[in-house]
């Protein structure tokens, strides 16, 4: 159920390189690339950047301004987009720079309501 909702994701947007669901542990749960994604070390890249998911929480606990929802990292060859859809769980879609990132962003937040429900079971 996780892929098909990846590759929903990756098929809406355009310019994705591919989709992940990563825990905070750094591992990723299930993952869809595109062709052009698959050599590109996305799920590497998704791994190293759970430590800045997880600091950005920090942060925004410590400073007592709410939870995270969202992180974008622009690169200049790649755009990460990263939701959460709880605490333990969330959601990176990888984008080409001229990749469509507003479509990105709605179709995270749709997965988001989605997975959300799947996780808390």
């Amino acid at each position: 159920m996780f892929k098909e909702t990846l590759k929903a994701i990756v098929e809406k947007t355009d310019g994705s390189l591919g989709a992940l669901i990563m825990g905070a542990d750094g591992l990723a749960v299930e993952k869809f690339f595109s062709d052009e994604g698959r050599d590109a070390n996305l799920d590497v890249a998704a791994a190293e950047f759970t430590a800045l998911v997880r600091n950005a929480m920090r942060s925004g606990k410590d400073l007592d301004l709410g939870h995270l929802q969202e992180l974008v990292v622009a690169l200049d060859n790649v755009i990460f987009v990263m939701r959460l859809f709880n605490r333990d769980y969330f959601s990176v879609l990888a984008l080409k720079p001229d990749g469509n990132l507003g479509r990105a962003r709605y179709e995270l937040r749709k997965a988001q309501i989605q997975l959300a429900q799947e996780f808390a079971l």
